[in-house]
């Protein structure tokens, strides 16, 4: 068999692997090792004069290395044996999707919340959120675990997928890096303003055709015009350039309000308000979002296999 059919099948085997195992934390991780290679470099580059330089040459360094390990572990693998190829590749495609994982994740912070109260439910929504969940009522802990679960459906799923699609594993696995860069050092404070600026910015580009075509597969998931029209009215009033998308496809199909003001690492930030009826969340709001996320996945699994065998015929 192809390298190319290899490919494409261990692309559905690595999505049912997530489907199965979701992200057991007991095994070991390529994002656990991007993360500490972060983090002691930071430490190692981020002080003294030039400090935006230094934080642009570590982005660029980390996804170039990362790009060319995978390229040629992929090609070495495939020369010995195109089962290790294949084996590899459904290995990577499941690291690199985070899909059951995070819609677990949300379903306990609905579960605990229920069952265990208010100070439970927000010490585990602190566990997939960056906000400050000290103060948030229940409602306001539901919406963050929906803003969540849209928001990831799109850099943890469908994001990883469109590189997979543009360029195999070493393109998935590269968007991780950059996605791994952005989460550990993209943040709007004296410590990471100017070293983490450029890895923020790589974080946004990366993700501008994925955030978009995340609405679109949510809207045709749920067959709602609504969620169209949410994306196109909402979603650039996000303030992020591409978190408002997704989130705002949600909101749409659920017809509720998501957004208004939050604390970030001790800053409040204010964000726009998505959609007006703010009404009570609830399970079955919940269920219906991770419909969505399991339906949006398949999609863009099908539709990458489609245009792979078309483009290849």
């Amino acid at each position: 068999m192809d390298e190319f059919r290899l490919l494409v099948f261990s692309l559905f085997t690595g999505y049912l692997l997530d489907l199965i195992f979701g992200d057991p934390e007991q095994l070991p991780h390529p994002v656990r090792v991007y993360g500490n290679a972060i983090y002691r470099a930071e430490k190692l580059l981020n002080k003294g004069k030039g400090r935006f330089i230094k934080g642009c040459l570590l982005a660029i360094s980390l996804c170039t290395l990362c790009f060319l390990s995978f390229y040629f572990l992929q090609k070495l693998l495939f020369q010995l044996h195109p089962i290790a190829y294949f084996i590899s590749a459904s290995v990577f495609v499941f690291y690199g999707l985070a899909n059951k994982g995070l819609i677990q994740e949300g379903r306990n912070v609905f579960h605990v919340l229920e069952f265990e109260g208010l100070e439970a439910g927000r010490k585990q929504l602190s566990r997939i959120v960056g906000r400050d969940t000290s103060r948030l009522s229940p409602q306001q802990i539901r919406t963050a675990v929906l803003e969540t679960v849209s928001e990831n459906l799109s850099d943890g799923v469908i994001a990883p997928l469109f590189y997979f699609a543009i360029a195999g594993v070493p393109g998935l696995m590269t968007y991780k890096m950059i996605n791994t860069l952005d989460s550990m050092l993209g943040y709007r404070t004296d410590r990471y303003e100017k070293f983490g600026k450029f890895s923020a910015r790589l974080d946004d580009v990366a993700n501008l055709i994925p955030a978009r075509l995340t609405a679109v597969l949510m809207a045709l998931s749920a067959l709602s015009m609504r969620a169209i029209q949410f994306a196109l009215k909402y979603g650039s009033k996000h303030k992020s350039p591409n978190s408002g998308y997704p989130e705002a496809a949600l909101a749409g199909i659920l017809n509720i309000r998501f957004g208004g003001p939050n604390v970030y690492h001790g800053v409040l930030v204010e964000k726009p308000f998505i959609g007006s009826n703010n009404r009570e969340i609830d399970h079955g709001d919940f269920n219906i979002a991770a419909r969505i996320n399991h339906t949006s996945t398949l999609l863009m699994i099908i539709l990458i296999a489609a245009l792979s065998f078309a483009l290849h015929a």
